[in-house]
């Protein structure tokens, strides 16, 4: 008999407290307004990995809780700030050409700042592990995170722009990441998303890339496999998870009946939290065994709501 996609924690107590603080304000010279974070932390263990996650746009640091709580539960220390595309931003405002600069820097500046953000928060100074850190981030937030994992943003046409990506960075998880720009953008898109252009051939850290075999985006010309672009042409992006069905929500991940969701499904968020979740502790060499597992456990569930490919 196949199994059913039960949730699988390998070994991991699901019952952890955890501990969230907002706003923690970070110094951000040349940002115009301090960086707001919010800090999850499980209320017990040692030596923890830290989770930065970049949201999409115009959310903020309040959502994606049903994954930030989550990987909290489970042991990470997931720090989420609100970039200032969540901020209203006007159009003559001098950073809105640039705002996908400072998003990334926003990520930067957090890892900069892990000492502050350890401090802010309750019983969590000495318990995180700075050697361990991760980049992830869904949509929009997916491009910023893949950034620090060594993609580039190809400007004037054809030329690869500076590297922003971060050695700090360990690993990354990219959900819904943007594709190629150039002809395979919406004119929509080229107009208003000209940094939507991404070069891959850089992203060297272990990465793995989420999407929905449903996800059709205003702002590719192309179908849901635009979203798979990443994984196809990294170098780092070791594993691609694929959720049938899946439209950009990914089954609701922004939040609990969060009206964006148009593939409202728990069954679909439970895949992705406990397949980043695995994956992140075999990439991480926490659990080596982790995302062996999990993918056994996909394969094998009867309902097939997943599928990985793996390089």
């Amino acid at each position: 008999m196949s199994a059913s996609l039960a949730p699988a924690d390998h070994g991991i107590d699901r019952t952890s407290a955890v501990v969230s603080v907002r706003p923690v304000t970070l110094a951000a010279p040349g940002r115009g307004n301090d960086l707001q974070v919010r800090v999850s932390a499980p209320a017990q263990g040692q030596r923890l990995p830290v989770i930065v996650f970049s949201h999409g746009m115009t959310l903020t640091m309040d959502d994606y809780l049903p994954l930030s709580e989550f990987w909290a539960a489970h042991g990470f220390v997931v720090i989420q700030p609100t970039h200032l595309d969540s901020l209203g931003l006007a159009p003559d405002d001098p950073r809105t050409p640039d705002i996908w600069r400072y998003r990334v820097e926003d990520l930067t500046h957090i890892i900069d700042q892990l000492g502050h953000v350890e401090a802010a928060v309750p019983g969590l100074p000495g318990r995180i592990d700075s050697r361990l850190v991760v980049a992830a981030g869904h949509s929009w937030g997916a491009q910023t995170a893949s950034m620090l994992a060594g993609a580039r943003v190809i400007e004037n046409g054809h030329t690869p722009g500076r590297s922003m990506a971060d050695p700090r960075v360990k690993a990354a998880l990219l959900l819904c990441l943007p594709g190629t720009g150039g002809l395979d953008l919406t004119p929509l898109a080229a107009e208003y998303f000209p940094f939507m252009n991404p070069d891959f051939a850089h992203l060297t850290t272990p990465s793995l890339v989420v999407a929905g075999d449903h996800d059709q985006s205003p702002l590719s010309t192309r179908g849901p496999d635009w979203f798979t672009d990443g994984y196809r042409l990294s170098p780092g992006a070791s594993d691609l998870l694929v959720l049938a069905g899946g439209e950009h929500g990914l089954g609701g991940i922004q939040g609990h009946n969060d009206t964006r969701t148009t593939d409202e499904s728990p069954e679909r968020v439970a895949i992705v939290q406990h397949a980043t979740l695995a994956w992140l502790r075999s990439a991480l060499h926490i659990v080596d065994t982790a995302w062996p597992s999990e993918r056994q456990r996909l394969a094998a569930a009867r309902e097939h709501l997943a599928r990985v490919d793996s390089k």
